[in-house]
């Protein structure tokens, strides 16, 4: 197992990366790496960062301004090869559809329930360990 996780977390409110944050804890799940941040607040930055390479997994706020979540996940799925799996927060459970539509792998609501978060973060990340890459 690798020594850390990297979890890219996208939102234009610090708040919400801060739940993101505190809901993860420093390992979401005992059979999982450590996890480190990469906080951004803007696509731009999102894109920046997945261009240096190194995310395992991403988390992109769908109430995000000035752009959702979701459109970036849409973006990213295009344009990055190999993209990292995504987890989208959602406003409603009914979203859930558009979180498909975004290609996301997973969506959790918002505001983040910390165990539900976790778990879903954690298999997500276990995905990633399986995939090898």
């Amino acid at each position: 197992m690798q020594p850390t996780a990297t979890v890219l977390v996208y939102s234009d409110d610090s708040n919400t990366r801060e739940q993101v944050r505190l809901a993860t804890g420093r390992r979401p799940a005992a059979d999982v790496p450590q996890v480190e941040f990469v906080e951004c607040a803007t696509p731009a930055a999102v894109l920046t960062e997945l261009g240096k390479g190194g995310i395992d997994v991403c988390v992109l706020d769908g109430e995000a301004v000035p752009m959702g979540g979701m459109g970036v996940c849409r973006q990213i799925k295009d344009e990055i090869f190999e993209c990292p799996p995504v987890l989208v927060l959602i406003a409603r459970p009914q979203d859930a559809w558009l979180a498909t539509w975004s290609r996301a792998e997973a969506a959790v609501t918002h505001p983040v329930d910390p165990v539900e978060f976790a778990a879903t973060l954690a298999s997500l990340l276990r995905r990633k360990a399986l995939q090898g890459t």
